[in-house]
């Protein structure tokens, strides 16, 4: 699986979800940080409307928090000494609350969790959970047995009951764009990885399910859904006639929905990229024209090492089909430099890659052992100053290649989702169909509206435009 890290390391997630006078009525107070994917920023969303069932309003203010929950993440190097660095600054406000005459209650939720058990509440007496995410949604029963009990609750056993069908109805949102969870886990083993061992084996929910949890959405105001998993493109939920349903098949379910006006997905795996799915992109013209499709490595040698279960020439090949079916497709991806045992030869394949393909974005890191992977058993460990340098080369050509898709955008006219208010007064942010940041100068009515724009100008990290007739 390969679970690709949103660009912030970590979201403090105040949302929306309950009543906003409640925290200023005196209700209890719900704290969310959030580190790593996408899906942990859904669960976290999940968590905060389960939690607002049972009186929590959500807060961005920690000091005022009655609960703090660390969604964390398991993907990034050193994941657990973070989660560990920032119980330790928990552990003194908690400290505080509880001399001004407030309780305090603190979870641990998500991958490292699974991982760490009861480590954690060892470690870290100030811990009153640790939740996997497969069992946040019992976050509201955990906290009174915490209490009642007087003592630390480790809950990270993989259920018999299925988390969806007991968390609530999703609560109305003003967002135009939504993440919806649709399949979880991964039975791929790349060696690198823990997915499997922290989010257990693949599941899909079923297609009325998801359609329920995206009618919601779209009648609350949402127009793009990006569908989530992490290996979503193996999804096989029961359709609507009793049978398995393939992400193709989900996607065209939904993109007949009145109101929703765009979808994406995220993330797949290349041996799951399916006929019905490259025949999607072409055929179905509310799919976004992005794919985030990770190929890992360049050399084969280095592929089988990891699992992967593909080649090089596989993944291009493969990614020429879809380009051939949609040829506007823009691209991103994953890469891992300095795998144990890889070469300067080898790295040498893996921008050769790049080079072939070119991408829109990449996300690249250096490997790092996860505990109770394969990989971190192989004794070919490279040398940190080699991942290093090696990096620093990708990440050059990555920028580049970013730079060069942004710059072939100048002149075009795009649909941009208008998502937000700028920073500058008049301007309005929005995103194109190839997920990239735009601004322009529009009026707020044209908020969660999709409107053409002449994109005049580029940036780093963003285009700017100008609005032109409909």
């Amino acid at each position: 699986m390969d679970d690709r890290l949103t660009d912030i390391e970590e979201v403090v997630a105040g949302m929306e979800t309950a009543d906003p006078g409640s925290e200023r009525s005196g209700g209890r107070r719900v704290f969310v940080r959030t580190f790593g994917c996408q899906m942990n920023v859904y669960d976290s969303e999940r968590m905060t409307e389960a939690l607002s069932a049972q009186g929590y309003a959500a807060t961005d203010t920690i000091e005022n928090a009655d609960l703090v929950i660390l969604n964390t993440c398991h993907i990034r190097e050193k994941a657990a000494e973070k989660v560990y660095s920032d119980l330790g600054r928990i552990r003194v406000l908690k400290e505080e609350r509880a001399a001004a005459g407030s309780d305090t209650v603190v979870a641990v939720v998500g991958c490292v969790a699974q991982a760490e058990g009861a480590e954690i509440a060892r470690r870290a007496p100030v811990v009153d959970l640790v939740v996997g995410p497969q069992s946040y949604h019992r976050l509201p029963e955990l906290i009174v047995r915490s209490r009642a009990e007087g003592r630390a609750l480790v809950e990270t056993e993989f259920p018999e009951e299925e988390k969806f069908a007991h968390l609530p109805k999703r609560a109305p949102t003003r967002a135009v764009t939504a993440f919806l969870t649709v399949q979880e886990g991964c039975d791929k083993f790349c060696t690198f990885c823990v997915v499997p061992y922290t989010r257990g084996m693949e599941y899909s929910r079923s297609v009325a399910d998801i359609e329920r949890e995206a009618r919601a959405l779209v009648e609350a105001g949402v127009r793009e859904l990006t569908l989530l998993g992490q290996n979503v493109n193996g999804y096989h939920g029961e359709g609507p006639n009793g049978r398995p349903h393939s992400l193709a098949d989900l996607v065209r379910h939904l993109a007949r929905m009145d109101g929703l006006e765009r979808l994406r997905y995220t993330t797949s795996h290349p041996r799951d990229m399916s006929d019905d799915l490259i025949a999607a992109h072409a055929d179905e013209p509310k799919l976004m024209p992005y794919l985030h499709l990770p190929f890992q490595a360049g050399s084969d040698r280095i592929l089988a090492a990891m699992n992967r279960k593909h080649t090089a020439r596989e993944y291009v090949d493969l990614v020429n089909r879809i380009k051939a079916a949609r040829p506007d497709l823009a691209l991103s991806t994953d890469v891992i430099v300095g795998f144990p045992g890889e070469t300067d030869a080898e790295f040498e394949e893996t921008l050769a890659v790049f080079s072939e393909v070119g991408f829109a974005a990449a996300y690249s890191f250096k490997y790092s052992p996860r505990p109770g992977t394969p990989a971190e058993k192989l004794s070919d460990q490279v040398p940190e100053e080699v991942k290093t340098e090696r990096l620093a080369r990708l990440e050059t050509l990555v920028k580049r290649q970013q730079l060069d898709f942004s710059a072939s955008c100048v002149g075009r006219t795009m649909p941009v989702l208008f998502e937000r208010i700028g920073r500058r007064p008049g301007q309005l942010i929005g995103r194109s169909p190839f997920l990239q940041s735009v601004h322009a100068e529009a009026a707020s009515e044209l908020l969660g509206r999709i409107v053409p724009v002449e994109i005049s100008s580029f940036g780093p990290n963003s285009l700017a435009g100008v609005i032109r007739p409909e």
